[in-house]
């Protein structure tokens, strides 16, 4: 099943002014690890591509290359919306879109800009979505909790949860 482009652009607007997303994959020995990265992207692609900025020399990138299974997570607490991306995540040293997504904020890190010989472009091919996105204000939802706490009725309605399967 396929993104509707309601649902993709619903995902984007949840992530797309979230600075940092956590990245997840496997370690050699088998335990899951996590990265914080910040997301390139300017918009969601029609291939359901995120992109981030790493470095070829580090372990990450070594062990993306061995195991590209991964998951993103992204929080805004303060809008109580919350995603989990599942994906897989490969290295690219597709010019072109490092210079389309690098930022002067990007040569903190790659201080030889879109060319620097260090930087590689991770991409990370979408292949399942799934968030929780608050549709009440807090207000509302301690309302909801507290009336929940005296009656013994679960909470209805506090958030959309929707479910997207990418291919």
């Amino acid at each position: 099943m396929s993104t509707a482009p309601s649902d993709q652009s619903t995902l984007w607007e949840l992530i797309k002014d979230i600075k940092f997303g956590m990245l997840t994959h496997r370690h050699r020995d088998g335990s899951l690890q996590g990265h914080p990265l910040t997301t390139q992207n300017k918009s969601i692609d029609e291939g359901s591509v995120l992109y981030f900025f790493i470095s070829h020399k580090s372990g990450m990138a070594s062990r993306l290359r061995e195991d590209g299974n991964v998951n993103m997570s992204y929080a805004d607490t303060s809008a109580d919306n919350y995603v989990s991306i599942a994906g897989t995540a490969s290295i690219s040293d597709n010019q072109a879109k490092k210079e389309e997504l690098f930022t002067p904020l990007a040569k903190a890190w790659f201080s030889g800009g879109a060319s620097d010989p260090d930087l590689a472009l991770l991409e990370v091919r979408i292949t399942h979505a799934e968030y929780w996105n608050a549709k009440d204000s807090k207000v509302t939802q301690l309302f909801k909790m507290a009336k929940s706490a005296i009656t013994g009725e679960r909470p209805q309605n506090m958030s959309e949860h929707k479910e997207l399967h990418v291919s």
